[in-house]
This record gives C-alpha cells, sequence and structure tokens, in this order.
C-alpha cells in the first residue's frame, strides 16, 4: 500500500487465517443494494442495534454485512446483520437467520471501509495460492456465496475515524 496504513494481506505481519468456526445466531434486516448506494443498508444497523436492546436480546458480537450475492455491475443481495445469544421473534423486516458453520478464511483490516475491496482482492490471492476453494459459484458475473463477512469490530461511537477502525472479512470455505 501507498498510504502507509497497514491491514492487507501480507503486510507488516497481517497474515489470512483459516478458521473453524461454529454456527451463530443472527438477527438482520436484508436488502437489494448497488454498492454506490450501500449506505442504505448500513445506516440500519443503528436501527436493529436499538431494536435487539429494546427487547431484551444481548449481542453476541460485531455488527456485520453478509454478501449473499456480489454483483458489482448490478444489485447485490446483502443482509445487515447482528450475532445475538438467544433468538427473538421477528418483527416487520427484522429475521432471524444462522451463520453457518465450516472453515473460514479471514483477515484482520484497519483502515477505512473504502480499502476493503482492495483486501478482499487479496485474500482470494493468497486463497488461490494456497489451493483452496470458496464456498462459492459464479454464473454471469455473479457471484453467489455460501457465506461472505465483513464484520466492523470497531464501535464508530468509541472511534469516530473510520481509518483507524478494525474489520474482519471472513469468506467460508468449500467443504
Amino acid at each position: 500500500m501507498t498510504d502507509g496504513e497497514s491491514g492487507e494481506p501480507g503486510e507488516s505481519g497481517v497474515e489470512p487465517v483459516i478458521v473453524e468456526r461454529g454456527e451463530q445466531l443472527y438477527a438482520f434486516v436484508h436488502g437489494s443494494v448497488r454498492m454506490d448506494a450501500f449506505g442504505v443498508l448500513a445506516d440500519r444497523l443503528g436501527e436493529l442495534i436499538s431494536w435487539l436492546t429494546a427487547h431484551g436480546v444481548a449481542l453476541a458480537g460485531a455488527p456485520f454485512f453478509r454478501f449473499n450475492t456480489v454483483d458489482l455491475a448490478g444489485e447485490s443481495d446483502v443482509e445487515a446483520g447482528i450475532p445475538v445469544v438467544s433468538r427473538p421473534e421477528p418483527e416487520g423486516d427484522i429475521r432471524i437467520g444462522a451463520l453457518p458453520s465450516g472453515r473460514y478464511a479471514t483477515v484482520v483490516f484497519t483502515g477505512h471501509p473504502d480499502r476493503l475491496s482492495g483486501v478482499a482482492a487479496a485474500l482470494r490471492e493468497w486463497a488461490a495460492g494456497e489451493g483452496l476453494e470458496w464456498d462459492m459459484t459464479e454464473t454471469g458475473g455473479v457471484e453467489r456465496w455460501g457465506c461472505r463477512l465483513e464484520s466492523y469490530r470497531t464501535d464508530p461511537r468509541v472511534e469516530p475515524d473510520p481509518g483507524k477502525r478494525e474489520i474482519e472479512l471472513a469468506f467460508r470455505l468449500a467443504d
């Protein structure tokens, strides 16, 4: 990287790792969004956290985006979610699901979210070099993922500078 920030795979000791994850219950809102209008869905995370808190549901981790499909030329099918300890009753457009168990290639990145596409590309290159296959199919330029996550591990109320926030990418590997 040229701007002095660290966090891309292979730089400053930050390397992708493969982790085994168990199934994780989560609450989410769903949207079909273009990447240039992603804020419409991202802005719903605060609403989701407030709803969970108001219903007495304990959070079990960082907020995330789950990319069911990725279509850089069109709309992607995305969920804005929060891991939860217990299963709340769905209400309105708030749904409940479970992230699948399995092996995930992960990397933790510190920096502005605008740089995530480069980090994701580097993670994919690393996996290809390791001979790993994704839990993903591609048809007509649209990727369908078994589970592709972007988790925002830094609370923006604690760290207002987006360039200093920690984000984890976790892409499920094929069995």
